[in-house]
Formats: structure tokens, sequence, C-alpha cells
């Protein structure tokens, strides 16, 4: 049987009917300061009514079941950085600098020295981009957790002004679709990931599992969430960048689709770029299709940038500059 994110345990349309409801509770408490609604990939929230004001933009976020596969190959020292790094995407493609960060984690029984290795990955991701890690919440609830089990989730608020928000309005038909390279599945879909290895976990083979690159697939699958806010920093000012997506639960379409207008759709050329190895071992290993694939994971395009048309050389050679290809996907119609 083919393997699917359902099947995994995670409804992706049950999880949309859960938003919506959880959206209407918290548009009845908006004030007048809440400049932007809900479904961008951050809360926008006014410190003044100048035109050029300053606006928090906050999000909050967790790193979900890849605890449990790293608590398993014992690969736990990224997943601090996982949770900052995701943070820091949700209000870069917002047009936000990020300026602190407040961490939640949970344990069933608490592990001060698991909690030390968290803190400190938390730290990394956040000193390497200028954030400063404030304060949190740690907690043990037995009961709630079982022991060895813990949940990791953070906050992050940057500021923007009010007039360089990115939300959208700027896309036009013609727009190109730029993808940027993620560096693996980063914090999503690792429901399905976990399926899909319980035949070689059982086997005792996950461990000695190699990329053709001779990348062990444990190191591979692991890997820190990319962050993007070094090499988005400088472009933001652009004029032919429109708007940005971050590509987590629900795929490059899904998220791309929050930052359209009404009546504006994508055309995604999935040939523009190649299914990285780890996630074509994934989808041979789970019989996944490619819907499915397309709608769980990232499939190695980790930001979407959406630039005016005669933009698109002038991006593709910022990237370039830093040695790096991006890819033309697509366009909006």
């Amino acid at each position: 049987m083919a393997s699917t994110y359902a099947t995994s345990g995670v409804n992706l349309d049950r999880a949309a009917v859960a938003k919506r409801l959880i959206s209407a509770a918290a548009k009845s408490t908006h004030t007048p300061n809440v400049v932007r609604g809900i479904g961008l990939f951050g809360g926008f929230f006014a410190l003044d009514d100048a035109p050029d004001g300053q606006v928090l933009v906050a999000s909050t976020d967790g790193v979900g079941t890849k605890v449990l596969l790293g608590t398993q190959l014992g690969k736990l020292d990224g997943l601090g950085e996982d949770l900052v790094h995701h943070s820091i995407n949700d209000i870069l493609v917002c047009g936000a600098r990020p300026l602190f960060f407040l961490d939640y984690l949970a344990f069933g029984k608490l592990d001060p020295d698991l909690a030390g290795v968290l803190a400190e990955s938390m730290a990394r991701g956040c000193r390497s981009h200028g954030v400063a890690l404030i304060g949190g919440e740690t907690a043990e609830m037995p009961g709630l957790y079982e022991e060895g089990h813990f949940d990791l989730a953070g906050t992050i608020v940057g500021s923007v002004k009010r007039s360089a928000i990115f939300d959208g309005t700027k896309v036009k038909r013609g727009d190109v679709l730029i993808g940027v390279a993620s560096s693996g599945p980063h914090t999503n879909g690792y429901s399905l990931i976990r399926k899909v290895l319980e035949p070689k976990n059982a086997a005792d083979e996950l461990d000695s599992l190699t990329l053709s690159d001779g990348v062990r697939f444990s190191d591979a699958v692991m890997a820190p969430h990319r962050c993007y806010w070094n090499e988005m920093q400088p472009l933001l000012g652009h004029p032919g960048l429109h708007a940005m997506s971050h590509i987590t639960g629900g795929g490059l379409v899904e998220n791309t689709e929050r930052v359209l207008r009404d009546g504006l759709h994508l055309d995604v050329d999935w040939s523009a770029w190649a299914l990285p190895e780890l996630f074509a071992r994934i989808q041979e290993w789970g019989g996944v299709a490619d819907d499915e694939m397309r709608r769980v994971f990232n499939c190695g395009i980790g930001l979407v940038l959406i630039v005016a048309a005669e933009s698109e050389s002038e991006f593709h050679a910022a990237f370039a500059r830093n040695g790096e290809r991006v890819f033309t996907i697509g366009r909006v119609v």
C-alpha cells in the first residue's frame, strides 16, 4: 500500500478545518493595531499609526516529530537550530528582521543534560543570525508525555517598516517563481518519513544506509533546517522582489498560494529542478505518489521568490555570486 501523510497519522485536510476554526476565534480579538489578516507566515502588529512606522511580526512553530527520529538516531543537537531557522524564515518572508526568540520545551521526565543540549543548539541558531534568546518555558509533564519523549517549540518576533511588508499585494501575472534549495526535509513530513523507514529500522538497516555521494542517510535526513536570512537580507529592498514563501507543511504550491491575491494562480514547472536523492529514496521506499510528495515535502525547494520578470536574471546572478544556483520554477498566471 502506498504511504501517505494520512496513513502515518497526519491529516492535512483535518488540519485545514482546525485552522479555520482557530482563525475565526483569533480574528475576534483583533485590535486596530493588527495590520494584516491571518494566513500569512507571521502576525503583524503596528506600534504606531505612522505610514512608515515599525510593525512587529511574530510567528510560532515547532519541530514536530523530527524529535522522535532524532531520538531514535541519537541526533538531537541540531533540533534547536531547526526551530530557530524555521522561525526566522517565517518572518523573513514577511520582510521582517528577526529580533528575539522565546522557547517552549516540555518533557515527560525532565532530562537536564538534554535540555542543555537543546538550549545550546537554539543559542547557536540565534547567535548566527543576531537574534536574542530572551526567555521561555521548560515544563515536566508526566502522563502527558511518555518518559524519554519531549516537545520543542518557540516564538520569534521581528520588525519591519509598514511600507516594506511583503504580503502579496505586489504580485502580478507574469511574475517569475525562483526556487532556492533546501537542506533536506527541514522540519516537515517526519511522521511520513518515520513510517516509510519502519521496515529499514526493523531490519537494523537504517544506520548503514548511504546516499550516492557517501553521506549517511541518517545525517542527511536530520540536517538542520536551512536559514535564508543571510542570503536574502541584501535583497529585501530590491524593487523586483514582490513576495516570498517559506516551503513548509503543505508543500510548494499551498505555501506560495498564501501570498497570491484572489484571481492569481501558480504555473509550476516541476521538471525545472531534480528531486534530491534523499526525497527520491523516501518516495521509492514508501511508494509515495508524486502529488503526495509535493504536498507533504519541500522536494528540494525551501524558499520561493516571486520576482518581476525583468528582474529574474538579477536574482540568479545575486545567488551565483555566493556560489549557489537557483531555479526558475514557474510563473504567476
